[in-house]
């Protein structure tokens, strides 16, 4: 029998990359990975409350540092991963979190826009991303990244079809890149969310969250951000060192759920 090997459980000193920061998961994760001691990089299209994100970090002794990033935009990218790696002194983590919400229909006039726009924002930019933090992943001890989906790859709702397709592709570019780069150490994961308290659902009534989530949840509720983000750091340990290529639910039990 093989010696008991103690694998480490913290991600203190590493640096994170996280998307969509400003708000609703992407906070939350960055919030969490501060906690726990990492350096993070928080990165949004919104300035000021990226901003303000990093402020919350800092203002509890954490290391962070924020960056306006427009991940539509393939420049932008590569000079923020750049700078964001050379001011943290290096890349361990990229958390590809940032999204929009694209509700059109078919035959809709402006169908091909919402096509285009929410493929550029929810898959294009997320091998972008990863192309970008290559060669910084690769000098890491402990490389991982994660995208964040949706249980729309898993399922699908009506009018919802340039966001699922999306979703639908961060799942199988997951799936790629972990084949592709795990000879080199590098684990690839995907999680995806289910009904979630964000920006994105503040316009659904309490009454409704309710419902739907009684209806349709085992748990009977919405999950919190912070609930995504715990499982986000759980693939970035260092002792998360043998998995990848996963597409987890973090959903409360919806798609496990007949009826």
């Amino acid at each position: 029998m093989s010696d008991f090997k103690q694998l480490s459980r913290s991600v203190r000193g590493l640096t994170v990359l996280v998307t969509g920061a400003a708000s609703g998961m992407g906070r939350a994760t960055a919030l969490v990975f501060a906690a726990e001691g990492a350096k993070v990089a928080v990165t949004d299209v919104n300035a000021d409350a990226t901003q303000v994100v990093a402020g919350e970090i800092s203002a509890d002794g954490g290391a962070a540092k924020a960056w306006m990033l427009d991940v539509a935009n393939r420049d932008n990218i590569t000079a923020v991963v750049n700078d964001a790696a050379a001011h943290f002194g290096g890349l361990d983590i990229v958390i590809n979190n940032a999204g929009i919400s694209v509700r059109v229909a078919i035959d809709d006039d402006g169908y091909d826009e919402a096509w285009a726009r929410g493929l550029a924002v929810m898959l294009t930019a997320h091998q972008r991303i990863v192309r970008a933090a290559l060669p910084y992943l690769r000098k890491s001890k402990s490389p991982r990244i994660v995208n964040i989906a949706s249980t729309e790859a898993l399922g699908a709702t009506a009018l919802h079809s340039p966001y699922s397709a999306a979703k639908a592709g961060v799942a199988g570019l997951t799936r790629s890149l972990a084949v592709e780069l795990g000879r080199e150490g590098i684990t690839v994961n995907c999680i995806c969310p289910g009904p979630i308290r964000t920006a994105i659902t503040e316009r659904i009534s309490e009454e409704h969250k309710t419902i739907y989530a009684k209806r349709r949840t085992a748990l009977g509720r919405y999950g919190d951000p912070e609930e995504v983000a715990h499982m986000t750091l759980s693939l970035c340990l260092p002792a998360a060192s043998f998995l990848t290529g996963a597409v987890i639910p973090v959903d409360g039990g919806l798609m496990a759920r007949n009826a």
